[in-house]
């Protein structure tokens, strides 16, 4: 049941109204595809010689040289659009595969039943509440890379927060820290920022999981710490609170006698099975994207049939998941067309060269450090995780292996990187709307947890220097 109110509750905003008014995320890459066009005449083109070793494509540092221009016409600069959304086709229809199947598991609505249960079960005993609650979205986020279909919570676990005494902010923490700055961010088995970056790095899927499993832990003690300590101050002075659109002074009532249905517990059972397959089937068997979309959509759809969904409510779940995907999706094609022209002017191999010759003076463990802060950078502009990983991992991949760090260390600091600027830049559709729809301003939200982000940046670089000093690989 939703959460009743002594008055009317406000319209709630539409999300579409919440994007940031400034340069299209499309217009914006393709305008990066103009200047590559333009670079190509410009810049002089260079070669490595690349070598396979172990079953993947390597960069022989040595074999650097300058070769004749490939300069790309005018033509083919839009024909490239074409070519990159080919090239990344199978990264681009797992995402829309992904997407659908996670449309079909949401529209059972196991999932928003297992929130509610929560909220029933522990919804007088905060400190219970709020760390379970952290855990709950973080596995989500950690997981299936949930992000935008967890802004519905929002408007459920905030009047859940008031009714505790807190305020807004705390019940909309719970939710986004909890999503996208611990479960995202540390990735374990995510499958839109390190799925798509390890597959592009050519690294086993998802191996290097147990320093994913401690950047998880560490950075869900933050989050539940920073909560904390913020929901103190709130109980003792509700002036310190930050309310959003929501009056404290109303009675909100909670239904804390919901209970979740049997065909719902058996569905989420049915998810549960989902992750235990997934992570023995990518370690024993070397399962990739295909076998991983196939078994998330073998699951949905089980998950549909035990809630008897209705045929075409299955068909329409699909479809609506996989329509939520459709930006990011195509920022993958579009990421893979300034790859393609870059490839075709030789340019690839030149930026590779400079960028390691200015960091090659410098300690690999601080190369490390310094892919992180350029990906936190990029993230500003290219705010799709997927999408930013198309757009860098290619050049990253290569990188790590000149300058002596791992690739998966270089996949580690561009997930770190994608996702933590997630929280403070003003450019993240996500953010913005969850804003929108708690009625906190950016600026508020900006200086609250402005401190959570040093902090989590301090995590991120110590575990980057970790990840350096023990070689993380498997390469």
């Amino acid at each position: 049941m939703e959460p009743q109110k002594q008055q009317p509750e406000p319209e709630e905003p539409n999300v579409n109204d919440t994007k940031v008014k400034g340069l299209n995320a499309f217009v914006l890459m393709f305008l990066i595809i103009i200047v590559m066009t333009i670079l190509t005449y410009i810049v002089p083109a260079g070669q490595y010689e690349r070598v396979e070793k172990d079953g993947r494509t390597i960069v022989n540092p040595e074999s650097f040289q300058f070769v004749d221009n490939t300069p790309v016409s005018f033509l083919s600069m839009f024909t490239s659009v074409h070519l990159g959304l080919v090239e990344g086709a199978q990264i681009i229809l797992f995402v829309f595969l992904f997407g659908g199947a996670l449309g079909i598991m949401q529209k059972t609505g196991a999932i928003d039943s297992f929130i509610r249960v929560m909220a029933a079960k522990f919804g007088e005993k905060q400190y219970i509440l709020i760390p379970l609650l952290v855990l709950i979205f973080a596995s989500l986020g950690t997981l299936i890379g949930s992000a935008e279909d967890t802004l519905v919570y929002i408007a459920i676990i905030i009047p859940l927060t008031m009714a505790l005494g807190l305020d807004a902010i705390t019940g909309f923490a719970i939710v986004m820290l909890g999503t996208l700055a611990t479960g995202f961010v540390s990735g374990i088995t995510n499958p839109f920022n390190v799925g798509v970056a390890q597959s592009i790095a050519e690294l086993p899927i998802y191996s290097g999981m147990w320093l994913r499993i401690i950047a998880f832990i560490a950075f869900y003690a933050l989050t539940v710490f920073y909560i904390f300590r913020h929901a103190k101050k709130v109980r003792k002075d509700p002036s310190k609170g930050i309310y959003g659109k929501f009056n404290p002074k109303e009675a909100i009532q909670i239904d804390l006698n919901f209970k979740m249905s049997t065909r719902h517990l058996i569905a989420l059972l049915i998810l549960l099975l989902n992750f235990v397959a997934l992570v023995v089937g990518v370690i024993k068997y070397q399962w990739y994207i295909s076998e991983i979309g196939g078994i998330f959509l073998l699951s949905a759809i089980l998950m549909s049939l035990v809630c008897q969904m209705p045929v075409n409510d299955i068909g329409a779940g699909f479809v609506s998941g996989a329509r939520d995907m459709t930006e990011g999706a195509l920022i993958i094609g579009f990421a893979q067309t300034i790859l393609v022209i870059t490839q075709s002017g030789g340019l690839i191999d030149t930026i590779l060269y400079y960028i390691s010759n200015l960091v090659s003076i410098l300690p690999a463990s601080i190369n490390a450090i310094g892919m992180f802060i350029l990906q936190l950078c990029l993230n500003f502009l290219v705010p799709s995780g997927s999408g930013q990983a198309a757009l860098t991992m290619p050049i990253m991949a290569p990188l790590a292996d000149l300058i002596g760090v791992s690739r998966q260390t270089a996949v580690l600091a561009f997930q770190f990187g994608d996702g933590i600027s997630n929280m403070i830049i003003p450019t993240s559709g996500v953010l913005l709307a969850g804003l929108a729809i708690a009625g906190i301003p950016f600026t508020k939200w900006f200086k609250w947890v402005l401190p959570y982000f040093a902090l989590q940046t301090t995590i991120a670089i110590v575990l980057l220097i970790i990840a350096h000093f023990t070689n993380y690989g498997p390469f």
